[in-house]
């Protein structure tokens, strides 16, 4: 197991330093982590809210309301899963050294585009041919 790299608390990406060095490298994987670590915090209280609200509700509305509430919140955490799963994904390119870099060009993601999106896995020029490549497709 290698050492942990001291970061900053402070510390930002800079493109005037090596793309993908180590602490930004360490800054992405914390920020993977962090978000993964709050979003299984909001499935977790959200089990809890739906384990309290499994009562009897003698209404016929407020239980068609309940009902509604309950199916968009498991269709929200359906969409946190995914994203889970997305970061899970990240963590392991940034393990095998590939994080950063677009999967279908190979040039280095931006950095900005990274620190908004840690998920990204194509630079915004190969994302938007895609989505046009994709949007032609489904028309047909």
């Amino acid at each position: 197991m290698k050492a942990e790299t001291f970061l900053p608390t402070d510390y930002t990406p800079a493109e005037d330093e090596p793309f993908m060095n180590e602490r930004q490298t360490e800054y992405f994987r914390r920020k993977l982590n962090g978000w993964k670590a709050d979003l299984l915090e909001e499935t977790e209280r959200t089990l809890e809210g739906l384990q309290d609200a499994a009562r009897s509700i003698p209404d016929v509305a407020d239980r068609a309301s309940e009902e509604t509430d309950r199916a968009l919140e498991l269709r929200t955490r359906d969409r946190q899963r995914k994203l889970i799963s997305k970061i899970d994904a990240a963590l392991r390119r940034i393990d095998e050294g590939e994080y950063g870099y677009c999967e279908k060009t190979g040039e280095p993601i931006s950095l900005k585009r990274l620190d908004a999106r840690p998920i990204a896995t194509m630079t915004v020029e190969a994302q938007e041919k895609h989505e046009r490549r994709e949007k032609v497709h489904r028309d047909d």
